[in-house]
């Protein structure tokens, strides 16, 4: 009798803090662009996304000015990666919320990337990666500064099984690390 085993895919989750944002007097928060460390900074994390492999299948980007321009910054240059779709949700997002949106996507995706803001996208990745790198973890707990990105790999079938504790963090990088003047 031969026993059917349960194929268990890897997802990868990829949660970008937007980079550092400029605050123009006068404009709306929604509408704040980045200011030239955050430029900078955008461009620094497309090259470590690059670099690393972390290539997603689909990219959901908060409404907001300073997120669309860090992804818009990030992929520069890089065809591999991929257009955003702008998420209106994503802004100011409690992780609840986020946990639907990734809820939604379909099996083809094994990895998606949510660009958006704290505290939602910090809550979300501490609340999902309850093992894996340990320092990281540490400084995630810390401080999920502008820039900061975590890779979150999941050993489950359907993004609908997302559950918290269920992810371990492969890596968490800030933009600090590749460059001192940047973040």
């Amino acid at each position: 009798m031969k026993v059917q085993v349960a194929e268990n895919r890897m997802r990868r989750l990829i949660l970008l803090r937007h980079t550092k944002s400029d605050w123009p007097a006068g404009l709306a928060d929604h509408d704040r662009p980045l200011n030239p460390r955050g430029r900078r900074a955008a461009a620094l994390m497309g090259e470590l996304l690059v670099a690393r492999g972390y290539i997603p299948d689909r990219v959901l980007v908060s409404t907001a000015k300073r997120t669309e321009e860090t992804w818009a910054l990030a992929r520069a240059g890089h065809p591999e990666l991929i257009a955003g779709t702008p998420e209106p949700w994503i802004y100011e997002a409690l992780p609840r919320v986020l946990d639907y949106l990734v809820a939604r996507m379909p099996d083809s995706v094994q990895t998606l990337l949510l660009v958006g803001h704290n505290p939602g996208i910090e809550d979300f990745a501490l609340d999902l990666a309850s093992e894996g790198h340990e320092a990281g973890r540490r400084r995630m707990s810390l401080k999920y500064p502008t820039g900061g990105l975590a890779v979150i790999d999941c050993a489950i079938d359907h993004w609908s099984d997302l559950a918290s504790g269920s992810g371990r963090l492969i890596d968490f990088v800030v933009p600090r690390d590749l460059d001192r003047e940047a973040e």
